[in-house]
């Protein structure tokens, strides 16, 4: 599918307790380095003519501020954990201001999740200004939102199945340690690749540091940007200085542009 120019906003690059993490004063939580300040993962793609968020996390409202974001075409879901949906609430904003429903593309497993967590927005008799969204229920098929083609990928979070989304020559991956084959073909050609990194030591359901670099390796992507960091990774500039040549530790407010 043809796609247009895009840019890429990493809108938050942090695992889910975010860094640095309540209460704690290790070593990374107590940076002064900017970069080391992650918010909850998400992204913001931008053609010139559309707009849209993949999660909307418990951070999603200061995130809409800091980019200043005055419009919103849709928001795409990976999966129904509470660090990627909980910021929901926050589009009434958008349908304040736009007039319309909220466009919202999700897998039938965070639909579910989505209509139990947010049930005052789906209620026959619904309260004044509660969230106004139309949900679209998607699968593997591809399919456009405005001008921006969208290719869902399945990828797995241990046993739970989590999308990842292709834009023309990018693609986001948040919440994986697995792609199956078929699945690796979606994603074969791009320019760059985000993938969840959680940290150096093996994790259960996320690429740990090592995976995620063989997996960029494995899938001859030329750049890797490394996203859904926790606190036991390391400060950004240490762990920076480690990497292959074309990857790196994405940060919060970082951007990428694709023609």
């Amino acid at each position: 599918m043809q796609c247009p120019p895009l840019k890429i906003t990493f809108l938050g690059t942090g695992t889910s307790g975010g860094v640095p993490m309540v209460a704690c004063s290790c070593y990374v939580c107590s940076s002064p380095d900017k970069k080391d300040k992650r918010l909850r993962s998400s992204v913001l793609v931008q053609s010139d003519t559309t707009t849209i968020v993949v999660d909307t996390t418990p951070d999603f409202r200061y995130q809409m501020l800091r980019e200043n974001v005055k419009k919103l075409d849709a928001v795409l879901f990976t999966h129904p954990h509470k660090d990627h949906i909980a910021g929901l609430d926050d589009i009434r904003a958008f349908n304040f201001f736009q007039q319309k429903p909220m466009e919202v593309f999700t897998n039938s497993l965070t639909e579910e999740a989505i209509i139990r967590e947010f049930a005052y927005a789906f209620a026959e008799k619904k309260y004044p200004g509660v969230p106004s969204i139309n949900l679209n229920t998607i699968s593997n098929t591809a399919f456009h939102i405005g001008d921006i083609p969208v290719t869902p990928v399945e990828v797995w979070h241990h046993q739970m199945p989590v999308l990842g989304f292709r834009f023309g020559q990018f693609t986001y991956i948040t919440d994986a340690n697995r792609i199956d084959a078929h699945e690796k073909q979606k994603i074969r050609g791009s320019e760059a690749i985000v993938l969840n990194t959680l940290r150096r030591e093996k994790h259960i359901s996320h690429y740990s540091l090592s995976e995620a670099i063989a997996e960029v390796q494995g899938l001859g992507i030329p750049k890797g940007f490394f996203t859904h960091i926790s606190h036991q990774m390391g400060r950004h500039e240490e762990v920076s200085a480690e990497l292959p040549f074309g990857m790196e530790l994405a940060w919060d407010g970082m951007q990428l542009f694709f023609e």
